[in-house]
């Protein structure tokens, strides 16, 4: 016997009551009275907030709730057949045979194991059908502890042949790319969620996660053999050409976090189907052209090169805005005066007569402007490429040099950088003879490219854009009081509302493209930055604040994730209150823009600057007024811990999913 089950957790025909949330406290009590759990209430706190974040009725009659929950001992399965049968949210009506599954907190492996094998058995209609005609527990649990601890039997037959003779059939492969603008949090969590749906279907999956940290490329043994691709990514995929030929299922990173499962399925489905979109091969194009979906894959494919572009300058930012903050520190303000000829004239042999910090300082901003100087070229060469592959890199650097020398700033950019894929791409589709074909990506898509987007940006747009970006700085550099205010409490709002997602990148992408253009006499871009970082603090930290106030609202699950995102919300990595915004959208979105917003008002209205781009807390010696900073987050996380615990105390959902709207009954 497993020890999972035993007869006193099973209960055979029982009016539990009319709900899940009742028949989850019900059971979370008899686990309790086995003493197998510390608390029952909490116990069934757990339980129900995990059942309304989704419902776990299954076809057939059958509710599998189930939680990891810090006040379970042991790891534990509650059998009840209910009468009368009570709805769990599955379609095809109310569930009689309800199984609880209560893990001990930590235990992952043991938890999903649990949960595939009893899954596999509930399928099979004579194994629900003995536990219906069941007479006692004991036959419960026989026949349950063999369903999910198969006898040793099993291993005696041939695994390797069927009747026939022929090779078991092959295990099913996947492969998946992840990745999103930043690569710091959505790209590694899509992996982990994409990873665990496919081990519950008995499908290898593996992932290339194309980060932050860097990207160990996929063997190319392992794509070889596999069925189909996901990418689940924000940006394009980096040597897609490996890829060529598989059936494909491309889908935003955030959905492999959110609907793992389904995205399996879907690749599942296109393996099977001679007709599903594949890789394409060759140089022509990202892979992701239209299909007879119309405007909406255009626009997909113009955001997915906006964030493409966004996610290849932000490194050249960090670095060089860090690298500029840290001249000012060791030079002070002056050093923008003489920082080239400091840096050209002195050495360490020889140095200026502020000394070695003057020096340091001198090469250091010196080092960070140049830097900075790539940021238009890099944000339109990497639009262009995400829309026509490697040749688009030419024509679309050198469109963003051209928007560089007009002063049309990153709007031209993007401008120059769309203008620059999308000639590539046309002139990447021309029928040429076999003769120049070798040609095309490597001379005549670069050069006709070159020649038709920077030759419209010299005579057509680059004026009229240059006039744009001036006329937005002086408006920028002008405002004091509200206006400073309301722009910070929209940029609050946005950083919030989805949290790395592309309203999120927006906002964050306006405050980095302006940081090169700000100065000691033009602070407005700085601002700006200071007023995005510390809004996108607050969702994260004000969620850590939350649990720690009251443990009551939160799963246990959702503690470690709290304490998680004290350091990145300190770092400035607003993706840490996902894990919260998930279970709970209605509730903790709201609450999260309504701190964020107050953040972001508060740091314009106080001049606060900001000279990075990213660190948060970590980058203290390039904010201006670190105090206010700090005061303006502060207040943030509080409003915004409040209110998410007023709103899950007093605001109730709707009771869709099953039992919802009881959780709040378990948690006051």
């Amino acid at each position: 016997m497993s020890e999972l089950i035993t007869d006193e957790l099973v209960l055979l025909d029982r009016d539990l009551g009319g709900t899940s949330a009742e028949v989850i406290r019900a059971l979370a009590e008899v686990v309790a009275s086995a003493g197998r759990a510390r608390n029952a209430a909490d116990l069934a706190a757990d339980g129900i907030a995990r059942e309304a974040k989704t419902a776990t009725g299954v076809p057939g009659g059958i509710g599998i709730p189930h939680c990891r929950s810090s006040a379970v001992t042991q790891a534990t399965l509650v059998m009840a057949r209910l009468a009368p049968a009570v709805d769990f949210g599955a379609k095809d009506g109310p569930a009689d045979l309800v199984f609880f599954i209560a893990a001990p907190e930590g235990a992952d492996q043991q938890h999903l194991k649990l949960l595939s094998k009893l899954a596999r058995s509930l399928v099979k209609k004579d194994f629900t059908a003995a536990l219906r005609s069941a007479g006692t527990a004991a036959e419960v649990v026989d026949l349950v502890d063999a369903a999910i601890s198969p006898a040793p039997a099993q291993p005696a037959a041939a695994p390797a042949a069927t009747e026939g003779g022929e090779p078991a059939p092959r295990r099913r492969s996947l492969v998946a790319v992840t990745a999103c603008p930043t690569g710091i949090a959505h790209t590694y969590m899509a992996a982990d969620s994409l990873v665990a749906a496919a081990a519950e279907v008995g499908v290898d999956l593996q992932v290339e996660t194309q980060g932050s940290a860097g990207a160990t490329p996929l063997d190319p043994s392992v794509i070889a053999a596999a069925d189909a691709v996901i990418f689940a990514v924000d940006v394009d995929v980096r040597d897609k050409d490996r890829f060529a030929g598989l059936p494909v299922i491309q889908a935003p990173v955030k959905r492999g976090v959110d609907e793992p499962a389904r995205l399996v399925a879907d690749a599942l489905a296109a393996a099977e189907n001679p007709n599903a979109r594949r890789v394409p091969a060759g140089t022509g194009g990202s892979g992701d052209t239209a299909t007879g979906e119309g405007s909406e894959r255009l626009g997909a494919a113009l955001k997915r090169s906006l964030l493409t572009g966004v996610s290849y300058m932000i490194p050249f930012v960090a670095g060089g805005g860090l690298l500029i903050a840290l001249g000012f520190l060791l030079g002070g303000y002056d050093i923008t005066e003489v920082a080239d000829q400091v840096s050209v004239q002195n050495t360490l042999f020889n140095l200026p007569d502020g000394g070695l910090l003057a020096y340091l300082g001198a090469v250091a901003f010196k080092i960070g402007s140049l830097s900075m100087g790539f940021l238009v070229p890099v944000l339109a060469g990497y639009i262009a490429y995400a829309l026509a592959d490697r040749p688009g890199l030419a024509p679309g650097f050198t469109a963003g040099a051209v928007a560089g020398f007009m002063g049309a700033g990153f709007l031209g950019g993007i401008v120059g950088g769309l203008l620059a894929g999308v000639v590539a791409r046309w002139i990447g589709n021309w029928r040429v003879p076999k003769l120049l074909r070798g040609l095309m990506p490597v001379v005549i898509i670069p050069l006709i490219g070159s020649i038709l987007a920077s030759g419209a940006m010299f005579l057509f747009l680059g004026g009229p854009i240059a006039a744009l970006s001036t006329a937005l700085s002086n408006w920028l550099s002008g405002m004091s009081g509200t206006a400073a205010a309301l722009v910070g409490l929209i940029l609050g709002l946005m950083m919030a509302i989805d949290l790395g997602g592309p309203v999120n990148k927006v906002a964050y992408a306006f405050a980095v493209a302006g940081l090169g253009t700000g100065s000691v006499t033009n602070q407005a871009p700085w601002e700006i930055m200071a007023a995005v970082m510390a809004a996108g603090m607050v969702p994260p930290l004000a969620l850590a604040l939350a649990t720690t106030l009251d443990k009551r609202r939160f799963t246990a699950a959702e503690h470690e994730n709290g304490k998680a995102a004290w350091l990145l919300g300190a770092a400035f990595i607003s993706e840490g209150a996902i894990p919260f915004a998930a279970a709970d959208p209605l509730r903790v979105i709201p609450a999260g823009m309504l701190g964020a917003g107050v953040t972001g008002a508060m740091v314009m209205g106080f001049h606060v600057t900001s000279q990075a781009p990213h660190g948060g807390l970590f980058v203290w010696f390039a904010i201006g007024n670190l105090a206010m900073f700090l005061v303006s987050i502060a207040v943030g996380m509080v409003l915004s811990a409040l209110a998410v615990l007023a709103l899950k105390r007093y605001a109730r959902r709707s009771p869709a999913a099953g039992s919802a709207a009881d959780t709040e009954k378990v948690a006051a």
